[in-house]
C-alpha cells in the first residue's frame, strides 16, 4: 500500500484544526503547569472529588493515577449528576468544566455549595464562574477561552497540576524534572506528527481505519487509553473502549481470544516499571 499525503487528508478532513491544536499541547501544558493560581499550602482533607465530563473527568482520572502512585490523599473522579451519598465538606472539591456550563458539573457543585464544600473550579467562563463567583469558600482558577474542549486538555490538566501543587496535596516536581518532562513530550509529540508522515502513526492509523478498536492498559496508563478512546469516539466517530490489565483478563480476555472478529482491533499500552505479573499478561496476549 502507497503511503498516502497525510497533508493533504489532514487539509481535507481536519476542518476545525485539531491537528495544530494538538501541536500546541505541549505549550498549553507548560504555560498551564507554570501559572500561580495564588492559593497557599492546604493539605488537611480526607481526599479529593473531581467533578468532569469528557476530557475534563479525564483530568481527574490522570490526578488520580498520580496520587495512587507518590500521592498521600485518595482521589475520585464523579462523571455524573450530584454528589455520592458519602461525600462531605471535609473533601475537597475539585469541578473542571471547559466551557463552564456543563450540566452534570454544575449540578454537583450546586450541592457541594449547600453542604458547606470547598470548591476549586476550572474553566474557561461560564455559569460555573459566577456560581464560583458568590462562594466565599470557592476559588476559580480560568483557562484560556475558545478552543472546542476536546482540544484544550493541556489547559485543562496543567491547571489541575497546578492548582493541586499549590495546594501541597500533590507532590510537585523539581523544575529540571518538569523541563525534562516537557522536553520529552515535545519530542514524542514532534516525531507523531502526521504532517511529516510520521512511519509510527502513519502505519497505527491505516491498521485502524474501519475497525472497532479495544484499548488495553495496565491500570497506571488507564486515564490515557481512556482518553485515547474518547479522541476516537468525537473526532473519528469510530468505536472505540478502553479496558485495564489484569482487570480485562478475567473476563473480556474471553471475547478476544474466542469471538474477536475481524473487523476488531487491539491496540496495547506498555510502559516500564509494571508488575511482573502484569508484564506477564500483556507479553502473552501479545503473543497469543
Amino acid at each position: 500500500m502507497s503511503e498516502p499525503d497525510f497533508n493533504e487528508l489532514l487539509s481535507q478532513y481536519d476542518r476545525r484544526g485539531m491537528a495544530d491544536f494538538t501541536r500546541k499541547f505541549v505549550d498549553d501544558l507548560g504555560a498551564a503547569i507554570s501559572a500561580e493560581t495564588e492559593m497557599g499550602e492546604d493539605s488537611d482533607w480526607s481526599g479529593v472529588i473531581c467533578l468532569g465530563m469528557g476530557g475534563s473527568a479525564a483530568g481527574g482520572l490522570f490526578l488520580k493515577a498520580l496520587s495512587d502512585e507518590t500521592g498521600g490523599l485518595p482521589f475520585v473522579v464523579w462523571r455524573d449528576y450530584g454528589l455520592p451519598s458519602w461525600w462531605g465538606p471535609e473533601w475537597l472539591v475539585l469541578a473542571t468544566s471547559y466551557s463552564g456550563g456543563t450540566e452534570e458539573t454544575l449540578d454537583g457543585v450546586r450541592e457541594a455549595i449547600s453542604g458547606g464544600g470547598t470548591i476549586v473550579g476550572i474553566c474557561s467562563g461560564g455559569k460555573l464562574a459566577e456560581i464560583l463567583a458568590e462562594s466565599e469558600e470557592s476559588v476559580c482558577l480560568n483557562v484560556p477561552s475558545g478552543q472546542m474542549p476536546r482540544s484544550a486538555f493541556g489547559h485543562i490538566f496543567g491547571m489541575q497540576l497546578s492548582a493541586c501543587w499549590s495546594l501541597g496535596i500533590l507532590p510537585e516536581p523539581s523544575e529540571e524534572e518538569i523541563s525534562e518532562m516537557l522536553g520529552r513530550l515535545s519530542v514524542a509529540s514532534s516525531e507523531a506528527d502526521l504532517s511529516r508522515n510520521s512511519g509510527m502513526a502513519a502505519t497505527l492509523s491505516r491498521s485502524l481505519v474501519g475497525k472497532e478498536l479495544g484499548i488495553v492498559s495496565p491500570t497506571c496508563l488507564a486515564p490515557a487509553a481512556y482518553r485515547f478512546s474518547c479522541q476516537l469516539n468525537e473526532n473519528s466517530a469510530m468505536f472505540a473502549r478502553a479496558t485495564e490489565v489484569p482487570e480485562m483478563n478475567h473476563n473480556e480476555i474471553v471475547a478476544w481470544t474466542n469471538s474477536a472478529s475481524e473487523n476488531s482491533a487491539l491496540l496495547l499500552l506498555y510502559c516500564d516499571g509494571l508488575h511482573p505479573r502484569t508484564s506477564s499478561r500483556i507479553e502473552w496476549m501479545l503473543d497469543v
